[in-house]
């Protein structure tokens, strides 16, 4: 029987800036000074995480190094040991395991817990909320934010309230008040721009949405409008689910030199990009089936282009018969990165398909 989303206990953990924090607590000698976990400086990459002295300097994940150098001229930047934090999320989320089996991770570090039908610390997910923080800063020497509420995009947004080391409760009598004043940027999922578009119509926090016509959101945001005006009501049906299933894989790579021309592209689709690919889908477990194939591209500009076209067979001519086609869209630009990728499948009806053949 399903939980009434009013008595349903939604945990979600967030790891407070975990690559570097593990770099930290590794190395003493990272405390206190502006951190970095991404490319070398000398070679071109983006920032994968920093800590919160480096982010006073305005430096934030996913920023180009070079542009994180100019904003923190002390930035200290140490490459990525994905193993480590590998395997120190499995050392989460055996913490996890001890509360609940109903986890979904997000990543590495974020996760989505129900804890509906727990019965330690007498039930109260606000309890085990600070117990597993307890744990894992006790076992691990690391920090933890949690957000504890009944529907899941509220338990995430309460996460960041009291970012690092921190928790926030919304109960079910403060839910629809929370959420009235929640800003419509602070939801997951709306980005920048669909934010700059919802304030010019004149919506900033859910009440605005709340308070605005159905039909006339799905007139003018489609399917995010929709998606808000549920959030803004309250609503958030899905369930935390314990198997995420792959829907894509691929791989991409940030150029240390622009290039420009098709055969360059070429050469690394052939020689890098597509080897590495078709390992990732070989290591894939269970027969998956593939539907879409695409390429993406993103110029010196920052403008970004992705093609993709119909097809079940990985294949090389077929990248190759796309990369003719978003060559196209060049339009003189350099090129600073380039990425592969698969849609697959949903494993059910793959599972099916096979039981046909």
């Amino acid at each position: 029987m399903m939980t009434s989303r009013r008595n349903r206990k939604i945990i979600h953990i967030d790891m407070d800036c975990f690559f570097a924090a593990v770099e930290m607590r590794d190395f003493p000698e990272y405390k206190g000074v502006p951190l970095a976990v991404g490319g070398s400086q000398k070679q071109r990459g983006v920032i994968s995480t920093c800590n919160y002295e480096a982010r006073r300097y305005g430096v934030r994940s996913a920023m180009p190094t070079a542009q994180a150098f100019k904003l923190c001229r002390n930035l200290t930047l140490v490459p990525g040991r994905m193993q480590v934090y590998r395997d120190v999320s499995r050392q989460i989320h055996a913490i996890f395991q001890r509360y609940t089996t109903l986890i979904e991770p997000l990543s590495l570090d974020e996760a989505y817990l129900d804890v509906s039908a727990a019965t330690q610390c007498q039930g109260s997910a606000t309890l085990i909320a600070e117990s597993i923080r307890a744990d894992i800063f006790r076992e691990l020497h690391l920090t933890a934010s949690a957000g504890v509420a009944p529907v899941k995009f509220l338990a995430k947004v309460a996460s960041e309230v009291n970012k690092p080391d921190g928790l926030y409760v919304i109960t079910p009598d403060r839910m629809q008040q929370v959420i009235d004043d929640l800003p419509l940027e602070k939801i997951p999922g709306v980005g920048r721009v669909s934010s700059a578009r919802l304030n010019q119509a004149g919506l900033y926090c859910c009440a605005d949405v709340r308070a605005s016509d159905y039909r006339q959101l799905l007139r003018n945001f489609g399917r995010l409008g929709a998606s808000l005006w549920k959030k803004s009501h309250g609503i958030d049906e899905r369930e935390v689910t314990p198997e995420r299933e792959r829907k894509s894989v691929g791989v991409e790579r940030t150029l240390s030199v622009n290039i420009k021309t098709y055969h360059e592209c070429l050469d690394l689709i052939t020689n890098q990009l597509y080897p590495e690919l078709e390992k990732r889908y070989q290591a894939l477990e269970g027969q998956r089936d593939i539907i879409k194939q695409g390429i993406k591209i993103k110029f010196a500009d920052f403008r970004q282009t992705t093609i993709e076209h119909i097809h079940q067979d990985l294949s090389l001519k077929d990248f190759e018969q796309l990369l003719q086609r978003i060559m196209l869209r060049q339009q003189g630009r350099e090129i600073r990165l380039i990425g592969l990728h698969l849609t697959l499948k949903p494993e059910e009806e793959s599972r099916q398909l096979l039981l046909t053949i």
